[in-house]
């Protein structure tokens, strides 16, 4: 699994497949738009025909990642999301979740499993390493007031059904 802590490189250095499809968002940071996140994601990848377990895969971290930038970037205040899915080759999808929030300080330190900024010991710590967990992919790139971004990919294995 691709583990990139830091930094991304150059924007001329990086080499992307090209996008067969893709879609933009941008939302409140309000808890009630998780669920539209986990939706709109389940049907922008539900073009590939995915089966149910991939799909619930999809669900779960873009939930985890939205959860995060809500909670954790935006904490107390009120900010802007912005998920980007696309289409890659090979049944591949990408996901973004990003927001212009307080940022982590130390990402190493933050997907270790168990760690929270939870001083109240509400949260479990958990966000990165379930994303991580259902994705093939999981990039964290962010700085101290800066905002965060996540990547991740995911290939969809099963073949699609022969529609008749």
């Amino acid at each position: 699994m691709e583990k990139n802590h830091r930094t991304e490189p150059a924007e001329s250095a990086r080499t992307e497949p090209r996008v067969l499809n893709e879609c933009r968002l941008t939302f409140p940071s309000l808890s009630a738009n998780e669920g539209y996140a986990r939706a709109c994601a389940a049907a922008f990848c539900a073009q590939l025909d995915p089966t149910a377990t991939e799909i619930s895969d999809i669900k779960c971290a873009v939930s985890e990642a939205v959860t995060n930038a809500i909670v954790h970037g935006y904490r107390d205040t009120a900010g802007e999301i912005i998920m980007t899915l696309r289409q890659l080759p090979d049944r591949v999808v990408k996901i973004e979740i990003r927001d212009k929030g307080c940022g982590i300080a130390n990402v190493e330190e933050a997907r270790t499993p168990l760690y929270t900024t939870d001083p109240a010991g509400e949260r479990s710590g958990m966000g990165f390493t379930v994303m991580e967990s259902f994705m093939d992919t999981l990039r964290v790139v962010s700085a101290p007031g800066r905002g965060t971004k996540v990547t991740m990919t995911k290939k969809f294995t099963c073949l699609p059904r022969v529609r008749r």
